[in-house]
């Protein structure tokens, strides 16, 4: 079989020079001799492109080979019987240019003509073509190679169309696209990309990316490119995501960004990055959001959880009585106040002797107020040591101080809504009473540890046994800070100045133990009854309470008989030839409790305890008193051998 040969116009031209066929001095073939040359004519017919020998300027086809007919469809004699213009009846002008190009040059080759087939098809063509001539350029002829380029064309058209539509999906692409070049150049950028950063997309082409738009981190701070993600993949040819940085706009304004940077790799080199981002703004607020709302459900949690617990606490804490009984008109008339400030809002201070019942009008102030269905949060000032009282009230964050190891809600938050009742007001500390007073001025406090200011939407009642205008002139409490709690004022009388209310206190006492201790208890014997009205009640109610458990325990009837070896501190000081007066009553029952206390003050079995009052209230009242623990047997009265109480 014989063999194809390969070759364009102008190798089959030395091809058929190294056959040594005759040739003019000018070695350029005339056609007649080709076409007579036996071994040119074998060549001619094995190419395995088509061959077309033409004469340009006589429009005429000398000679193909067998290829030439093969892809146009006809027989040789009728392609030699054509002219060149039946073979490109549509572009003879363009083919003419073309072989004068070649006549001047003596060679050329061109994809822009195309030849019409047999059956009428259109066949895109890749010539080369050479000349040849015997030294007459008007005799000069063309010999062309021709190839059929139609799956070259389409496999062409097929990638720009595929070109195309990447372009329209770059174009159409919601995500920010840009790409970079070896250097960190940009090399195109997509609509969406040049919107989000408000440039046009030409003022970015071939300018450094990171210098434009992602030269500082999201504080701030200089971020530079030997450092940015997007350029390392141009280096490590690794894909960079990153969720958490900042894109620069044009106007200097950032914005929250998600980016990949994927390397492109080009004949085995990094040439470049294909970088990918989102705007995560509205991503950013929703999480954000939805942190706060996790942080307010986890706040509301920890406050029901606080609530929950301090009302257990409650309802484990006896309280001296349930509710306010007397009608005595001392009595009546703070019950008549009460009834005017409870619905309102105001800022209310309790003046009142231990155990007078402070806590109790607080109780009823905050019932007839618009704030009884949240908690009435209280708060035991005196009872508090100083360096804890500011994280009790305010809360504290963790590790705000030593020991502060997890964040706790103070008694301010865990009232919110509600009122919160500050019982002995007095004792509180300097430092305190400044945080209180912008409580009261400002509606918001700061946890311990932290500078977040809290909103306070709490009424505040205050209560105290001290005399405060006396305080503030000794420097110990705040004058603008008392002006501030003693909106309204109201005192709550002591005992001894409602003396009618005790037979229905004690009645309601009696009850209330029978009911404690399961035993059938009617009241007290006449006797008891008068004895318990005369005894001016230093104490108050909570001492009278102590007293009718104390006999209710050791009753053997129906009806409880305080006597003196039972209840020594109720017997008359002055004897049955004289009067005491109140200070000489008060002194001897103080006395008695101390002698039974062993002289211990404080302590669950202490003088204080029983007594019903506060340690540091008792000890004031036995400095006033002139009562002193005696040392070595001495007389208690005798001021020579004295020491301070336990």
């Amino acid at each position: 079989m014989p063999t194809e040969v390969h070759m364009d116009a102008r190798h089959a031209a030395e091809a058929v020079a190294a056959a040594r066929v005759p040739a003019p001095p000018s070695l350029f073939l005339e056609a007649e001799l080709w076409a007579s040359g036996e071994r040119f004519r074998q060549l001619f017919d094995r190419f395995n492109d088509a061959i077309f020998l033409v004469d340009p300027g006589a429009d005429r086809i000398v000679d193909v080979n067998p290829k030439a007919c093969e892809m146009l469809g006809y027989a040789r004699a009728e392609l030699v019987a054509m002219r060149v213009s039946d073979v490109h009846p549509d572009e003879m002008p363009k083919f003419l240019a073309f072989a004068e190009s070649v006549r001047s040059q003596g060679h050329g080759r061109t994809e822009g003509l195309t030849c019409l087939g047999k059956r009428g098809q259109s066949i895109p063509a890749e010539i080369s073509a050479a000349v040849f001539f015997d030294g007459d350029p008007a005799r000069a002829l063309m010999l062309a190679s021709v190839r059929d380029i139609s799956e070259r064309k389409r496999a062409q058209e097929a990638l720009a169309q595929l070109q195309r539509r990447n372009e329209l999906v770059l174009q159409a692409a919601g995500e920010g696209i840009y790409g970079l070049d070896a250097e960190g150049k940009t090399t195109f950028v997509n609509p969406a990309a040049a919107r989000m950063l408000g440039w046009q997309a030409e003022e970015l082409i071939g300018r450094p990316m990171h210098a434009l738009l992602h030269h500082a981190r999201p504080e701030g701070s200089p971020y530079p490119a030997t450092a940015c993600p997007i350029y390392a993949a141009l280096k490590d040819g690794d894909v960079h995501r990153v969720d958490d940085e900042m894109f620069w706009r044009k106007d200097g304004s950032g914005f929250p960004v998600e980016y990949t940077s994927t390397p492109i790799v080009e004949d085995g080199k990094l040439a470049g990055a294909v970088v990918v981002f989102w705007d995560v703004t509205k991503r950013k607020q929703t999480e954000e959001s939805l942190h706060r709302a996790l942080a307010e459900v986890k706040a509301l949690k920890e406050r029901l959880q606080a609530e929950n617990l301090y009302l257990q606490e409650e309802i484990k804490t006896q309280r001296n009585f349930d509710e306010i009984i007397g009608a005595s008109p001392p009595l009546r008339q703070v019950l008549a106040k009460v009834a005017q400030v409870g619905p309102t809002d105001a800022t209310v201070l309790i003046h009142g002797e231990t155990g007078t019942g402070k806590e109790l009008v607080a109780r009823a102030l905050h019932d007839l107020s618009a704030r009884r269905g949240r908690p009435l949060v209280k708060v035991n000032c005196g009872a508090i040591s100083a360096g804890l009282v500011e994280s009790e009230l305010f809360g504290h964050e963790k590790g705000a101080f030593t020991g502060a190891l997890h964040q706790r809600i103070g008694r301010f938050e865990l009232a919110n809504g509600g009122t919160i009742f500050l019982d002995e007001v007095g004792e509180l500390p300097p430092d305190v009473q400044v945080k209180l007073l912008r409580v009261l001025q400002e509606r918001e406090f700061e946890r311990v540890g932290s500078s977040r200011p809290i909103r306070a939407d709490v009424r505040i009642i205050a209560a105290t046994h001290r005399n405060l205008p006396e305080e503030v002139k000794a420097g110990r409490f705040r004058a603008d800070l008392y002006y501030r709690l003693s909106v309204f004022p109201l005192k709550v009388p002591p005992l001894r100045e409602r003396a009618s209310d005790i037979p229905l206190i004690v009645e309601h006492l009696v009850a209330k133990s029978a009911r404690k201790l399961g035993k059938v208890l009617r009241g007290v014997t006449a006797p008891t009854l008068d004895r318990l009205v005369r005894y001016p009640w230093p104490g108050n109610v909570r001492e009278l309470e102590n007293v009718i458990e104390r006999a209710a325990i050791v009753a053997r009837g129906p009806l409880i008989e305080i006597d003196e070896s039972l209840a020594p501190e109720t017997r008359d000081p002055a004897g049955p030839s004289g009067a005491a007066t109140l200070e000489e009553v008060e002194r001897a029952h103080i006395l008695s409790v101390l002698r039974t206390a062993n002289w211990s003050v404080s302590g669950e079995r202490g003088a204080a305890t029983v007594l019903g009052l506060n340690p540091s209230t008792l000890r004031s009242r036995m400095q006033k008193l002139g009562i002193r623990r005696p040392i070595g047997g001495a007389a208690p009265n005798a001021p020579a051998s004295l020491t301070p109480p336990a």
